[in-house]
């Protein structure tokens, strides 16, 4: 039996009044999602413990079949893995975004979507001025970079209570940044970060070009080094992973799963949907299982651009779904899974705890012929899992 897991990561939003009261998951034209939900066990699932922050690391780790309140130490450490940064006891991991900052308000969360070849002499700046021997800066993809702190400047700090820069656009800077021990510490990285970018040539010129500067560095998600059992321990099957943006891709290095690259997979808008699909395809042909993850709805929630989750939300129907549901035709023994790891609605900008949709289509999963794929159709699902790490058992035993 082959297994493909695909997740739209924050596909599911609310009802919008300029869509008469329905979602971009409603509206969107999802043919192939809508064939899945016709033919397969259409169903709603809690994918963020009630006591946790929903964070598409959380969410993930539960989907992926673990329950976070015992594997989860934070996202830093994840992301690491996918940098071949091994942490060491008592190190801890931050998240270091490259952002836009006014006089004393978050304007850009992402600096513009900033390349990943200018992100990464930003940050070898950064980790130049600021770095030491207890401090290091790591680059990553577009805005999404690394910070570990060991010795005696990370005692402490895993405790440290830090915002996503997401969740305060807008916002007033000096009213979150870190709180708790160790917060100064962390607090003076980011005020001094600004002045090393405020001088960079690289800001100057997106200046220029009326493009978002990248002027300061926020920290956050921080975390010490997990300790989880294999994937193949856990469920004793092969699988990989395919995702643009290093947290995933972390997440599925420590489980051991094989972390497939994709030429043009972005973690936006443009990222390359056919080449993952293909990716995937191929993969399955090797492996038991693969695990799909498409970053651009959620970037589109956060950014409040209608308009653009539409259009990711159909492309992922098109490109990806459609391409898993062309090989189920050709091969049979095989099973699609589809959810968006949390909501990210428009209205909100950032994501939310809410239950979200899921289908289940494939061998020996007898449809109950719902009209669509959509979070309205959950609802009148009898099949729940308020525990999100118990779908993947299900989806892969159950029927």
């Amino acid at each position: 039996m082959k297994y493909a897991v695909l997740v739209a990561d924050g596909m599911a939003d609310y009802p919008l009044k300029e869509l008469d009261n329905r979602t971009p998951l409603e509206v969107a034209r999802t043919p192939n999602m809508d064939f899945l939900a016709k033919h397969g066990r259409i169903g709603r699932v809690s994918t963020i413990p009630k006591d946790m922050s929903p964070a598409s690391d959380v969410a993930n780790i539960s989907i992926l079949g673990y329950d976070p309140k015992v594997y989860y130490t934070g996202r830093g450490p994840l992301e690491a893995a996918n940098l071949g940064v091994k942490l060491k006891e008592g190190e801890v991991a931050f998240r270091c975004n490259l952002i836009t900052a006014g006089d004393d308000a978050l304007v850009d969360y992402s600096a513009g979507h900033i390349g990943s070849k200018e992100a990464a002499i930003l940050i070898k700046a950064i980790d130049k001025a600021l770095g030491s021997s207890e401090v290091r800066f790591y680059p990553g993809v577009s805005y999404r970079h690394l910070m570990v702190v060991s010795g005696s400047a990370a005692e402490g700090m895993s405790e440290v209570s830090a915002v996503a820069p997401h969740d305060i656009m807008g916002k007033k800077i000096s009213r979150n940044f870190p709180k708790g021990s160790g917060a100064d510490f962390l607090i003076k990285l980011m005020n001094d970060s600004r002045r090393v970018l405020s001088e960079h040539e690289i800001n100057s010129v997106r200046i220029d070009l009326k493009e978002n500067p990248a002027n300061m560095i926020w920290l956050w998600g921080q975390g010490k080094k997990p300790a989880m059992p294999s994937f193949k321990e856990r469920f004793g099957i092969s699988g990989s992973i395919i995702s643009a943006v290093d947290l995933i891709k972390g997440l599925g290095r420590i489980l051991g799963l094989s972390v497939i690259n994709v030429e043009g997979a972005t973690g936006y808008y443009d990222t390359n949907y056919e080449g993952k699909a293909r990716a995937a395809c191929s993969s399955l042909q090797k492996s038991d299982l693969v695990f799909l993850h498409v970053e651009a709805p959620d970037e589109a929630g956060h950014n409040a651009d209608l308009r653009e989750k539409m259009l990711a939300i159909e492309r992922f129907d098109k490109s990806i779904v459609g391409a898993l549901l062309e090989m189920f035709e050709k091969q049979k023994d095989m099973r699609i899974l589809v959810l968006p790891d949390h909501a990210t609605p428009i209205s909100l900008r950032t994501h939310t705890n809410d239950p979200v949709c899921f289908v289940i289509f494939g061998k020996d999963i007898i449809g109950e012929g719902a009209l669509g794929f959509s979070e309205k159709s959950a609802e009148n699902s009898a099949l729940i899992f308020e525990n999100g790490h118990e779908l993947l058992p299900f989806f892969l035993k159950g029927v």
